[in-house]
């Protein structure tokens, strides 16, 4: 459906107010210039490698967070039998 320009006269398409910024120009003017060095792209990611990572990232932190639990409710009870 066309929108409508001034006047209640439907705007054709591509057609635009005089009022109106351009989009296209507002994003230009808003951004801003990159700082610092241009760095090159990186290496693509082996994602398999990745999720053996994070798998193994995860394992041993559920072994740690039991260990660490096992600690405690091993104090627990020796603070209880004194």
């Amino acid at each position: 459906m066309a929108s409508h320009g001034r006047h209640g006269v439907p705007a054709r398409d591509g057609e635009q107010r005089r009022d109106e910024p351009r989009r296209e120009d507002q994003g230009e003017q808003q951004a801003p210039a990159p700082q610092g060095p241009i760095l090159p792209p990186l290496p693509p990611v082996d994602y398999g490698v990745f999720m053996q990572g994070l798998v193994q990232a995860m394992q041993t932190q559920a072994h740690t967070q039991a260990a660490l639990q096992a600690q405690l409710e091993a104090q627990a009870l020796s603070a209880a039998c004194r």
